[in-house]
């Protein structure tokens, strides 16, 4: 292993930066100015931009998340660009993505999508991509998370395909076969005690559902009614304690709940509701 790539490898050791490996290989790859993918056994000085390289490694020296570095971050089967603006879409979110597709088997359906709080537009843009011909409206109240989730749905060609309005939930008038939503959930001592790169590089309004992390589900119980067709679904991602919170919040909302799935740490994750 090269004199360089030990030296920077030790600098992210040193300030505790986790996985430091696969860091600063992507770090490197982002620098490069050859064509090839660089890898440390044959690594060379002159593949990369070194002005821009020592740019990248104190921005993470600093905290600041690779995903947000390099504006790209992977969710189901796509990439998508993200910020400072946005969330970065997580793995355990994929499950609104997988039990969609439990739910409506059949791909060719056409049927009516709501994606509340849409962010970058990872789970909007990966439901079009799993079910054709489904008519998807996809909202958000953040003007700057609009214009992240614009770009991704250009950039995939979705534009015809994914109506994209700055809005509220409370502004919907429409009536949809499925709803979906990664709120904001993080009761206000989880936000006291998140990790700085959480902190001080995505947005709070994307994170914090208020003192007890129920602000959205509270508000949303009341008009879900409304906005549900009859045998239509709600696909909800919660946070890990709130699971018999949001069954009482939802327990006079007109929906039936139907089944709770946990991520990959086992934790409570995802609420299913249908309306009868």
């Amino acid at each position: 292993m090269s004199d360089f790539i030990s030296a920077n490898l030790k600098k992210l050791k040193d300030n505790k930066i986790p996985n430091p490996e696969i860091d600063l290989r992507i770090l490197l790859n982002y620098s490069r100015c050859c064509e090839n993918e660089i890898i440390f056994s044959n690594f060379k000085r002159e593949q990369i931009d070194i002005k821009k390289f020592n740019s990248l490694l104190k921005r993470r020296i600093l905290r600041e998340p690779i995903s947000k570095i390099i504006n790209r971050k992977s969710f189901w089967k796509d990439e998508f660009y993200v910020n400072k603006f946005v969330l970065d879409p997580r793995p355990e979110t994929e499950g609104i993505i997988e039990e969609s597709i439990k739910i409506f088997n059949d791909k060719k359906a056409h049927f009516k999508i709501l994606d509340i709080g849409t962010g970058s537009g990872a789970i909007a843009i990966s439901l079009a991509r799993e079910f054709e011909n489904a008519e998807i409206v996809a909202i958000d109240i953040s003007e700057d998370a609009i214009k992240v989730a614009n770009n991704n749905i250009i950039t995939k060609n979705l534009d015809e395909r994914i109506q994209l309005k700055k809005t509220s939930f409370e502004n919907i008038k429409d009536n949809f076969d499925l709803i979906v939503s990664n709120p904001p959930y993080l009761t206000q001592n989880e936000i006291k005690n998140i990790s700085d790169e959480i902190r001080n590089f995505e947005p709070l309004l994307a994170l914090y559902g208020g003192d007890d992390g129920l602000d959205f589900y509270q508000a949303f119980s009341k008009q879900i009614n409304k906005n549900l067709k009859k045998g239509g679904y709600l696909i909800l991602e919660i946070g890990e304690s709130q699971l018999s919170d949001c069954r009482e919040i939802f327990r006079d909302s007109g929906l039936k709940f139907i089944k709770k799935e946990q991520d990959l740490q086992k934790k409570d994750r995802i609420m299913i509701f249908s309306k009868l």
